[in-house]
């Protein structure tokens, strides 16, 4: 027994002999930038549908959000995204962009299977789960406050 907890930690400190740094402040300086310009150019968007076009605020905000999934799909499919995630990291990743991104990855990826089996099979391999967790939570709030209101 005691052979195996030296043998793992000289393979631990081994491992950890190649293993990069990461660049923690690099890379959260880029994240930080990268994930406001794009918040920054969704609210330009906005104020430029607002101002420009006369939509009221709500319904710029939604098609701001379209534009940023239509943007991240036609960047995955153009092989891109995932160029500008490494270079960016979570700054494209986190906002609804990445989102887009792992729908479409999936569907891309298995497109030779066919557009039934592959692609639609796939485009919903990550976004499923969240749905589901997603309209679940959202009935038992709902349930819980349509209870406690009654």
């Amino acid at each position: 027994m005691k052979k195996n907890e030296q043998q793992r930690k000289e393979y631990e400190a081994y491992v950890k002999q190649f293993t990069p740094k990461p660049k923690l402040l690099r890379n959260g300086f880029k994240a930080f930038l990268v994930g406001g310009g794009i918040c920054c150019g969704a609210y330009w968007i906005q104020t430029w549908l607002t101002g420009r076009w006369g939509l009221p605020e709500q319904e710029a905000k939604t098609w701001v959000t379209v534009i940023l999934i239509c943007s991240a799909q036609l960047i995955t499919g153009l092989g891109w995204f995932d160029s500008l995630a490494k270079f960016c990291g979570a700054g494209c990743i986190v906002p609804i962009t990445g989102f887009a991104n792992a729908m479409v990855s999936p569907a891309i990826e298995y497109k030779a299977e066919g557009p039934v089996l592959g692609v639609g099979a796939k485009l919903f391999s990550v976004a499923g789960p969240v749905l589901v967790c997603g309209i679940t939570a959202s009935m038992v709030v709902g349930l819980i406050h349509w209870g406690v209101t009654v």
